[in-house]
């Protein structure tokens, strides 16, 4: 259904998680290299339990490999960052759409939000906080996602 993107994850037991999310939710699941640890690592494996061998996962050599092999545009996109005001839950999303979810130390590539400026979303969050755990972040909009296509996710 949807496709999750994360680009150069460093975290693994985020990553698990999110592979153990997207399984349950019947997303796709694509990394972007440079990724920071090994996928077959025991915190990705131990987090993600075992729903891994079920994940639908694609692994890519980089970015730019990514936007040359999948027609992503503003129409079947969405990039996740704290840096916008429109809130995720005033995104539309579609079936098939790209979320995209940045490193945890460096978010999204700007070139890739200019790019895109359109599409950014972001979680709101009081002035106490200045991001929320990746896993969690995900688990946020992809669920909102599929709240909005439920007829489809059945």
């Amino acid at each position: 259904m949807f496709n999750i993107v994360l680009v150069n994850p460093q975290i693994p037991n985020n990553t698990g998680a999110i592979g153990r999310l997207c399984v349950n939710a019947g997303a796709k699941l694509h990394l972007i290299k440079p990724i920071a640890f090994e996928i077959d690592e025991k915190a990705v494996r131990r987090a993600g339990l075992d729903y891994w061998h079920k994940l639908d996962l694609s692994v890519w050599e980089s970015l730019e490999e990514f936007l040359a092999a999948n027609d992503i545009n503003s129409a079947n996109s969405h990039f996740a960052t704290t840096k916008t005001d429109r809130p995720y839950f005033e995104a539309r999303f579609s079936s098939f759409d790209f979320i995209f979810f940045g490193s945890e130390t460096a978010g999204i590539p700007a070139n890739l939000l200019e790019r895109f400026s359109d599409q950014n979303i972001t979680i709101p969050m009081t002035s106490d906080g200045r991001s929320l755990n990746l896993a969690i972040s995900t688990g946020i909009v992809l669920y909102e996602a599929i709240r909005q296509n439920y007829n489809e996710f059945k």
